[in-house]
């Protein structure tokens, strides 16, 4: 019985019935207190060694593969590895803490917020906070973060916090970014009620604690 499920299960391999794996996006859907000291992101390879200075003669933490199908090592994971991972857009980039001339620091684990040091390859794979935002947020629109306070679904007439809150999103269906001012970004919002709402609403707090992030899909 046991050779005839291993012939069975190796010809549904040959011809294809049974699908390959595939790697799983990796998206923020919560608000992170393990991020705030990043400036941006990093576009990292497949195949990226994390020092504990920026230095080669360093101790290397770990070593980090992966493709469409799988990540190694297992004990970090894609999920706290990468800040946003979309095989299919070829799109994998980490968060970014400092850089020199010919390193950058990046989170490594954003679970608990621990850095290290990756050879900078091509300086225009990182990306300000405000440069991604508005090159992604721009173009997929924004979605809130779980966890964000109520007051983030406040929108604003101006950039400030006790301003006359003009509108509130409650089931924002679509929220498009028209530009990001500082700690604030401003929106047109349709809600579920289809009532176009515009204003500007809190991206990020004083502190760097992200709200909103683009809807990437």
């Amino acid at each position: 019985m046991k050779k005839l499920f291993l012939f069975l299960v190796f010809a549904m391999l040959g011809i294809g019935i049974i699908p390959q794996v595939q790697a799983k996006d990796v998206m923020p859907i919560r608000v992170s207190l393990n991020q705030v000291n990043t400036i941006g992101m990093y576009q990292v390879g497949d195949d990226v060694t994390i020092y504990k200075e920026p230095n080669e003669e360093s101790q290397i933490l770990y070593r980090v593969r992966w493709n469409k199908d799988e990540f190694f090592p297992e004990d970090i994971g894609a999920e706290k590895f990468f800040m946003v991972f979309l095989p299919k857009k070829s799109l994998a980039l980490v968060g970014v803490v400092d850089m020199t001339d010919d390193w950058v620091e990046i989170v490594y684990d954003n679970n608990t917020g621990k850095t290290g040091w990756i050879k900078l390859d091509d300086p225009y794979k990182f990306m300000t906070w405000i440069n991604f935002y508005n090159t992604y947020g721009k173009k997929y629109g924004l979605v809130l973060l779980k966890g964000a306070p109520e007051t983030c679904k406040d929108i604003k007439a101006q950039t400030e916090d006790n301003t006359k809150t003009i509108s509130t999103m409650n089931y924002p269906k679509k929220i498009n970014l028209s530009v990001i001012r500082g700690n604030w970004a401003l929106v047109s919002v349709l809600d579920l009620d289809k009532t176009p709402k515009t204003g500007y609403v809190r991206w990020r707090s004083d502190d760097g604690i992200r709200y909103f992030f683009p809807d990437i899909k």
